[in-house]
């Protein structure tokens, strides 16, 4: 029963992220916000939730990306009027309407290491089959912005109207209701180890392979408000909900922010060691103490993360081997190139980084877990 439930359940889930484009946040709607939810719907809600779902790995375009509403082309210009929104994080970043109600978050910067990094990780995980925002690169042209919109959100006097950020991310959220019981609440990894394949949630093995491909790309900065509850329902009630009792028939488990990634995990999730460093992620090994019995994924902790040196099984193991076996070299290729990693860190042409992706995939490959 418990092995039905989860199949129905992933191809409904299927069925959602086929065709689920991206919402973008209107900043002037008058949508009421969903009610927060209770910490026992919360913990029901995590209990059934999945964390991937099938796809065609081989044919992923990793060059075009995913598909939905307002899709941008890798390298093109896009026009925007800024739009003066709340900022968080410590990194870049600023709003702008691309049309007369989508208003979509932008981050930009040459040192940013999180507009090359998020590009590769959001892809990757969206063609293997696991949640991830719409990340585009792009040029951003934005109308009435300042020179540093996010330290400096006023104009300074001789301004020009018009200032190109390049390079540039659009970055639209993966569609579905956010399930929490407090702003930004997201979900702790540890977290993961409350899913129940009997409750028709996800198995072990997609859940340890997810913590893995965590390791690969050394997700460095996990705090919980970097990952994202989601109900991927898609009949819902007037008030938002998606059905009158405000459950969900199908929560699902993703990482939101994947900035930080392609370097060295570290303590204080530094872009410079952190962000699409070649030399640190070449040289990184994706297990710890690899001579030793059992499986233990080499990602050293940060402050405030919530991963750290996970454990991983055998079958968990040999899920994810199987489907970064079925990447092609052309794919990869595409994908760090797409995410333009020679313009961040020039020591790493993209030929390098295939071949370091493709030793660590090896040593994913070729590991047995006890």
């Amino acid at each position: 029963m418990a092995v039905c439930n989860s199949l129905r359940a992933l191809t409904l889930i299927a069925a959602t992220l086929c065709c689920a484009g991206t919402t973008l946040k209107s900043v002037g709607a008058s949508t009421k916000p969903p009610a927060p939810l209770t910490s026992k719907q919360r913990l029901a809600a995590i209990r059934r939730a999945q964390v991937w779902t099938p796809t065609e790995v081989g044919a992923m375009d990793m060059q075009i990306g995913p598909q939905g509403k307002n899709v941008f082309v890798a390298d093109e210009t896009v026009a925007c009027d800024y739009t003066k929104h709340p900022l968080g994080g410590s990194t870049p970043k600023f709003w702008c309407t691309v049309a007369p109600d989508d208003v979509v978050k932008v981050r930009y910067g040459d040192r940013n290491g999180e507009v090359y990094g998020q590009v590769a990780a959001a892809r990757l995980l969206w063609a293997l089959g696991f949640g991830a925002n719409r990340i585009y690169p792009v040029k951003t042209s934005c109308h009435g912005c300042p020179w540093t919109p996010y330290t400096t959100p006023a104009r300074e006097a001789g301004q020009p109207d018009t200032i190109l950020f390049d390079p540039a991310t659009i970055d639209l959220k993966m569609e579905g209701k956010t399930l929490e019981t407090r702003v930004d609440e997201g979900w702790a990894w540890k977290e993961l180890d409350l899913v129940d394949q009997a409750a028709g949630g996800a198995p072990v093995e997609h859940r340890d392979a997810l913590k893995l491909l965590a390791v690969l790309i050394q997700h460095t900065d996990t705090k919980s408000s970097n990952q994202r509850l989601l109900c991927l329902d898609k009949h819902e009630s007037a008030a938002g909900a998606a059905d009158p009792d405000d459950s969900c028939a199908h929560p699902f488990m993703m990482i939101e922010d994947v900035g930080v990634t392609f370097g060295r995990a570290n303590a204080f999730n530094t872009d410079v060691e952190g962000s699409v460093n070649f030399k640190n992620w070449s040289h990184m090994p994706v297990w710890k103490d690899a001579e030793r019995p059992g499986c233990v994924g080499n990602l050293p902790g940060s402050v405030g993360g919530t991963l750290k040196n996970p454990p991983i099984g055998e079958a968990g193991r040999k899920f994810l081997a199987n489907l970064l076996v079925q990447l092609s070299d052309t794919q990869l290729h595409d994908l760090f190139e797409v995410a333009r990693f020679p313009r961040r860190d020039p020591s790493g042409s993209v030929d390098d980084w295939v071949h370091a992706f493709k030793q660590k995939r090896d040593e994913i490959v070729n590991r047995t877990c006890s």
